[in-house]
């Protein structure tokens, strides 16, 4: 194998430029051309710039050219000498769907068989009436021991319970009061010098067995829902609720309402059952016929009369038809609710329990 030629630098010659690309050394002879164009340039005393080349190649990227060790910066630390830094998730968008609910945990005294329920308690203590105090306690308006009460709940004596003030305006909204009126009252606007029944609606004239706390708003826009007259006594609707007011009174109203009426006759033999039929159906009044009647003796000389309907002095009127007196009128019943032991001129509130 043939020995690989070797190139010496002639004396004086300009180091080699790195830039410039390498030449291979090949064993070609010589040409007369090639030794001519050398030889100016041994002649020369003093060495030549060398010349770049006509097409110089694109320089290498940054990482990839070489630099002198004098222009080089100083060496990073190693990678292992820098802190670790933990790895953290990725963030994500957070919609009001993919936000997880806080969980309500229900309190240690709310289990069954410890303590007295939560709603009953503000009923015996005369805060609210049981649907009340559970409608307070499903809106957030009831804490105990400053945390949010729950439906079921159960306090223990000694624990504080605190009502949210929006639960006080709400509770002044929208009663019905059943009232026992005496004579001498009339159902709606004072007429003719004579008080109107609602006017009796005042803490003192309060039953004594009702326990739910008298607010100011609940004398304010109280609207009879049936009328009585002057010389009629018993239940008297005074409401707050229009919806209560269309059940008792509207058009097409099929509540019953109840009266015990007594009666006086001239009959030498008593009141024939003709006279009851009448009272039962085939009336009129304003030239208008009167509904059906559920019409029987409620003792020797008292009358129980169930009406679906009220027309002015309309007992009175139908009575005087068939030749009877009314000496007293009382009602005792509207729908599934009665007048009790509630005394006379005196009031309460609606139960929650109680429908017309």
């Amino acid at each position: 194998m043939a020995e690989r030629p070797t190139i010496k630098l002639k004396p004086g010659a300009a180091a080699r430029n790195p830039q410039r690309l390498r030449v291979r050394a090949t064993t070609a002879p010589r040409t007369a051309a090639s030794t001519t164009a050398a030889k100016p340039v041994a002649a020369k005393t003093k060495p030549e710039r060398p010349r770049a080349p006509p097409n110089p190649p694109k320089a290498p990227k940054p990482t990839q050219r070489p630099q002198a060790a004098s222009a080089r910066p100083p060496a990073r630390p190693a990678a292992a000498a820098r802190p670790q830094r933990p790895a953290l998730p990725a963030a994500r968008p957070v919609t009001p769907a993919a936000r997880p609910a806080a969980p309500r945990t229900a309190p240690v005294n709310s289990r069954p068989g410890e303590g007295i329920r939560l709603s009953k308690q503000l009923t015996d203590q005369g805060i609210a009436s049981r649907r009340e105090a559970d409608d307070w306690i499903a809106a957030g308006w009831v804490r105990v021991d400053g945390q949010m009460a729950v439906l079921g709940q159960r306090v223990q004596p000694g624990q504080r319970i605190d009502i949210d003030p929006a639960a006080r305006k709400e509770q002044a909204r929208s009663v019905t009061i059943l009232l026992n009126k005496p004579v001498g009252y009339v159902s709606g606007q004072a007429e003719d010098g004579y008080p109107p029944a609602a006017s009796l609606v005042t803490p003192e004239n309060r039953w004594a067995e009702e326990r739910r706390p008298f607010h100011p708003g609940h004398a304010r826009g109280l609207a009879p829902a049936g009328r009585l007259d002057i010389d009629s006594t018993g239940l008297l609707v005074l409401t707050q609720d229009g919806r209560v007011a269309k059940l008792l009174i509207g058009e097409h109203s099929l509540v019953e309402k109840e009266y015990l009426v007594r009666v006086a006759h001239a009959y030498a033999d008593g009141v024939p059952e003709s006279a009851l039929q009448l009272l039962r159906h085939g009336l009129e009044l304003d030239g208008e016929a009167l509904k059906a009647a559920k019409v029987s003796w409620a003792n020797e000389d008292q009358l129980r009369i169930v009406l679906q309907q009220g027309k002015k002095r309309q007992i009175r009127r139908m009575c005087e038809a068939v030749g009877l007196q009314v000496v007293g009128l009382k009602r005792v019943r509207i729908g599934s609710v009665v007048l009790g032991k509630l005394p006379a001129g005196q009031w309460r509130y609606l139960r929650d329990d109680e429908r017309f």
